[in-house]
């Protein structure tokens, strides 16, 4: 494990810089100084982001404009006819119906709150495991509403149906680890980055398997959890640190 732990220390503290913002969907957040659009913008690149990485960056570009580039203000503050230019808003299989919900889950939860993290935080516990429920209750919580269209919910995924969650952890990432590399934004308190689980994507799981970090053969919500074990056996404090190393082991190294 120590060879696997300095070779990943090196190409964390490689990748893990602000030349990384630029060509990942991260940049989006990063356009926004107000803590409630950088909320708002960061958990819209994340759900979206699947496909190549400037597809993503454009498509959100778009939806940042449809929404004033003030997405806080747009969400609290918009009239009925302010969201006519959104019913052409489309990326894969996400439509005009899911953007709609989404702005109402926004414009509900932020006449409420102050921070999404508080959406996180139903029952919450400073355990290391806590992320798996917290997770759960999040989707159950963002689907309240009598009005959630059934489509919409596969945007959200959950552990309850198996999923490795990888852009609600890749969000979560982005919200709540701290550092002074300038990548992701460190706003949120509560959580902790020790909470974190790795985002588990293609090439993060390509490289992961590489190097032994993952036994499981498909990838699934034990899957992250397995990988995330053995990351905080590198390190414990911040284990998804090492979320730049694979990523960019597998983007960039096509290791």
């Amino acid at each position: 494990m120590m060879d696997v732990k300095a070779f990943l220390d090196e190409k964390a503290t490689l990748y893990n810089q602000p030349s990384f913002i630029k060509d990942d969907p991260i940049c989006i957040p990063h356009l926004f100084e107000k803590k409630q659009d950088i909320e708002i913008a960061g958990f819209f690149a994340a759900i979206l982001a699947w496909g190549q990485r400037k597809t993503i960056i454009n498509k959100c570009m778009e939806l940042m404009a449809m929404m004033d580039n003030a997405p806080h203000d747009f969400v609290i503050n918009h009239a009925e006819w302010d969201l006519k230019p959104l019913l052409k808003f489309k990326h894969r299989t996400f439509n005009d119906l899911d953007t709609l919900y989404f702005i109402q889950f926004f414009r509900d939860f932020y006449q409420q709150h102050e921070s999404l993290e508080e959406a996180f935080l139903i029952d919450y516990s400073d355990a290391a495991d806590q992320m798996e429920k917290a997770l759960i209750q999040f989707h159950d919580f963002f689907f309240r509403s009598p009005d959630a269209p059934h489509r919409t919910r596969k945007h959200i995924a959950t552990p309850k149906r198996k999923s490795a969650c990888k852009r609600l952890n890749m969000f979560l990432r982005w919200m709540v680890r701290k550092d002074s590399n300038g990548v992701d934004f460190g706003l949120w308190h509560i959580l902790k980055p020790y909470q974190l689980i790795c985002p588990c994507d293609l090439h993060v799981d390509r490289v992961a398997r590489k190097l032994g970090l993952i036994t499981r053969k498909q990838t699934d919500w034990w899957t992250a959890m397995e990988l995330t074990q053995n990351l905080r056996k590198l390190d414990p404090v911040d284990p998804v640190r090492y979320d730049f190393a694979l990523f960019g082991l597998g983007i960039m190294e096509k290791y």
